[in-house]
Parts: structure tokens; C-alpha cells; sequence
């Protein structure tokens, strides 16, 4: 039987190094004045929102990984599936920010996003079939109506931002404000399990 622990911190590290490239990529001017700030406003509102979605994966992932008793091999690869995605984030960002929210830059960003939601579900699916449809994290996500409707929102975003990359970057927006209302779903299964 392989060890959760492992998984974790090796998937911790991970996303540490993710947000410490994010946090490099923010040039510092080389001026003292408040206006060499604003051609850095779109790298920063970038990060921002980054930042915001690396944070979630890692509580979102923190939160179903607690639920796990073992792992398996597939755990192991759903797992590095899922931090390939996650490290493909601060490429986007960086890229986006320095062009000013251009249309290819922000559909490439929605595509990694939605990859990254794929991969989150695939990994989610794996544990809940190593650990049973009765499982703790199998009852916590029901139905998983958020999951599902990030992906529906990250498609249509990337659609609409060939139209106008402006709609594409609010409905990123929109997916990270609907996951900051705390998803309670697994903490309450696992005090109802004790």
C-alpha cells in the first residue's frame, strides 16, 4: 500500500515552486515614479488571478487528498497529470499580462484552465474508485455541480474570447470568485464521519 504523505508533500512543493515562478515573472520598473507602475497593471491583474486559482487547486486539493486513506500507482500519475497542468499556469500568465489580455494569450490561459479542471476531476475520479462509491470524498462531491459548471464556464470562455478576450478573462474571473465561497462539502463529511 503506497502512503498518501508522499503525495502531499511532493504535490505542496510543487505549488510552491509554481507561485514562486509566478511571483518572479513581476518585473520590477526601473523607475521610482507611480507611472512606471501602469504598463505593469495587466501583469499584475494576471497574477492576481493566478495566484487566486493555484490557491484553490491546493486547498481544493489539500481538502481531497485528507479524504484518502492509501494511493495507488493511477492516483499517483492522476496526480502528476494534474500538477503538469498547474505548472503550465505561470507560462500563461506571464504571457497574457505581457500582452495585454490578447486574444490568443487568453484563449491558451482558458485552455490550461480547463485542463487543469479535467485533471483535477480525473484525479477526484481515481480516488474514488480506489476508496469506493461509499467513500467519504465519493459522499462529499455528490453530484460535483461546481466542477461541472467551471468546465462549462471555461469552454464557453474560451469560445467567446476569439469574439472579445475581455468576456474570456470575467468568466475566468466569475469560476474563481464561484470557487472562493469556501467548498465545504468534504470538511463537513469528515466531521459527520467522526
Amino acid at each position: 500500500m503506497i502512503t498518501k504523505g508522499r503525495l502531499e508533500a511532493f504535490s505542496d512543493g510543487v505549488i510552491a515552486i509554481i507561485i514562486t515562478i509566478m511571483v518572479l515573472e513581476l518585473k520590477v520598473p526601473h523607475d521610482a515614479s507611480l507611472g512606471a507602475l501602469q504598463p505593469l497593471i495587466p501583469v499584475f491583474i494576471s497574477y492576481v488571478l493566478s495566484f487566486l486559482y493555484i490557491g484553490i487547486y491546493w486547498n481544493k486539493h489539500h481538502h481531497m487528498v485528507h479524504t484518502a486513506k492509501s494511493v495507488n500507482g493511477t492516483i499517483l500519475w492522476a496526480n502528476l497529470h494534474l500538477l503538469f497542468w498547474l505548472s503550465l499556469v505561470p507560462f500563461v500568465t506571464a504571457w497574457m499580462g505581457e500582452n495585454n489580455f490578447a486574444m490568443r494569450p487568453v484563449v491558451f490561459y482558458g485552455f490550461v484552465l480547463f485542463m487543469n479542471a479535467i485533471a483535477y476531476t480525473i484525479l477526484a475520479l481515481s480516488l474514488i474508485k480506489h476508496h469506493g462509491k461509499e467513500s467519504l470524498l465519493a459522499t462529499a462531491i455528490g453530484r460535483d455541480w461546481k466542477g461541472k459548471l467551471s468546465i462549462v464556464i471555461y469552454a464557453s470562455a474560451i469560445g467567446l474570447s476569439f469574439i472579445n478576450p475581455w468576456i474570456g478573462l470575467a468568466l475566468y474571473f466569475v469560476v474563481a470568485v464561484i470557487w472562493l465561497d469556501p467548498d465545504k462539502r468534504i470538511e463537513k463529511v469528515l466531521i459527520e464521519g467522526k
